[in-house]
């Protein structure tokens, strides 16, 4: 996948959209996450999994994130890269499951110039990464500093 042009804070427009190739989950690599870095057994184990309130084998939602941010430093093509300044919100609404086809949106939803940094640009994105049945596995609302140019008055 190529990398779309490097975007400055004065590229960025409100509502700008940008969306991920999908990516595909499958039950190895769930249980390989979880087994390292979230080791429950409705993401290590089916039958644990079938039993449990998830009713079924799930991936973590920590595994979701670090998907999103995945797909994200893909298709955001801040310059600097995606470098995060906090979270406002971050919701798992629906588990992600083996076979889910993931693919997630980052929208702006706020731009600011910095006050006490003039070389840089603060921007709110609202991400949502959904599975191929238009599923919500992932709401966060981030806060990002992105570069200014040299000089630049907004």
């Amino acid at each position: 996948m190529s990398v779309p042009a490097t975007l400055h804070f004065e590229d960025l427009a409100l509502g700008q959209t940008f969306r991920s190739r999908p990516l595909t989950l499958t039950a190895e690599a769930i249980k390989r996450f979880a087994a390292e870095f979230d080791p429950q057994p409705f993401h290590l184990d089916e039958a644990a999994a079938a039993a449990s309130f998830f009713a079924g084998l799930c991936a973590s939602g920590w595994h979701t994130a670090a998907l999103t941010m995945r797909l994200l430093t893909e298709c955001v093509p801040f310059a600097g890269g995606m470098i995060g300044a906090g979270m406002d919100e971050l919701r798992w609404p629906s588990p992600a499951r083996p076979g889910d086809v993931l693919t997630c949106a980052a929208e702006i939803t706020e731009l600011r110039p910095s006050r006490s940094r003039p070389e840089i640009g603060l921007v709110k994105l609202l991400t949502t990464t959904t599975s191929q049945a238009g599923a919500p596995v992932l709401i966060l609302r981030s806060n990002n500093i992105v570069p200014r140019r040299t000089g630049a008055a907004r």
